[in-house]
């Protein structure tokens, strides 16, 4: 009895937790079926609190590093069938076990918030895309897998569509995450792109927003907005509530990337976010344009 508490627990706890945060997947979206809600909102649960660890509080890198070896040491159990120790990995295998979901995406959620503890820079855009396999493509694979609706396709384009989403992100907070990774900050744009460019680091820190950095800064953009229309077919291809989640997600990419083109690369000044005049436009394009 103490075992089935303290899951209930965490069911509760974590259906609260996805409420009071904003994510690019549908924690508690109304268009979730129900008896996916407390699916989606365990498998959220584990991937907040493990990118907390990486982010938030004063601990040392290292802490941060075997806090997380915890969190995969739990998903390797799950992975042999074996039971994990606490009660919230209890009911992730529950989920896991019951929806037949690859725990191996959820281990590369894991390893990329590893990455952004001991990783604050990447030369090369290939190097980016590879954290973007394991940062964002995992939610959409494991998404397909709760609507029963995997296939090698479907996650193709689940996969453009997630990393689009991705980058589109990093482009929005390129000034958030100069401050974090204490001093350091991270920066999720390529070295060797911004050195061809004739850019630095220290460019992006003292905040250039001349004609160079606003060409770079397109570039960027139109790249994720390739990633987001070669995915943009799964939206159709899929039908009832995930269809439209998906149309609803890329519809919000698209308003974002718009916004961002407005910016004009000033994006540490004027950060693009969806507002409530934004959600009309989204809905009508996805429901009747996508």
């Amino acid at each position: 009895m103490h075992l089935i508490s303290n899951r209930n627990d965490v069911l509760v706890t974590s259906r609260q937790l996805a409420q009071q945060h904003y994510e690019n997947f549908p924690v508690g979206s109304l268009l979730l079926p129900a008896h996916l809600r407390d699916a989606v909102s365990i498998i959220y649960r584990v991937a907040r609190e493990a990118d907390d660890i990486a982010d938030e509080g004063d601990a040392s890198p290292a802490e941060r590093l075997q806090a997380l070896k915890a969190y995969e040491d739990e998903l390797l159990l799950i992975q042999a069938y074996i039971q994990p120790h606490t009660a919230t990995m209890q009911a992730l295998a529950t989920v896991c076990r019951k929806f037949a979901l690859n725990v191996q995406d959820l281990l590369d959620l894991i390893s990329a918030f590893q990455q952004d503890v001991s990783q604050t820079r990447y030369q090369t855009f290939d190097e980016v895309l590879d954290y973007c396999r394991r940062s964002a493509n995992p939610i959409g694979r494991l998404m397909l897998q709760l609507y029963q609706q995997d296939s090698p396709q479907y996650r193709d384009w689940s996969d453009q569509v997630c990393t689009a989403l991705q980058l589109i992100n990093f482009y929005q907070d390129i000034a958030i995450d100069l401050n974090k990774h204490e001093k350091q900050g991270r920066v999720y744009l390529s070295l060797d792109e911004l050195a061809t460019a004739g850019l630095s680091i220290e460019d992006v820190r003292s905040q250039r927003c001349d004609m160079v950095w606003q060409q770079f800064f397109l570039h960027q953009l139109l790249r994720a907005e390739h990633y987001l229309q070669a995915g943009k077919p799964l939206g159709r291809a899929l039908h009832g509530r995930i269809g439209l989640e998906v149309r609803l997600m890329i519809a919000g990419g698209e308003r974002i990337l718009a916004k961002l083109k407005h910016c004009q690369g000033d994006i540490y000044q004027h950060r693009p976010t969806l507002t409530a005049m934004d959600w009309p436009i989204i809905i009508w394009k996805a429901v009747f344009k996508q």
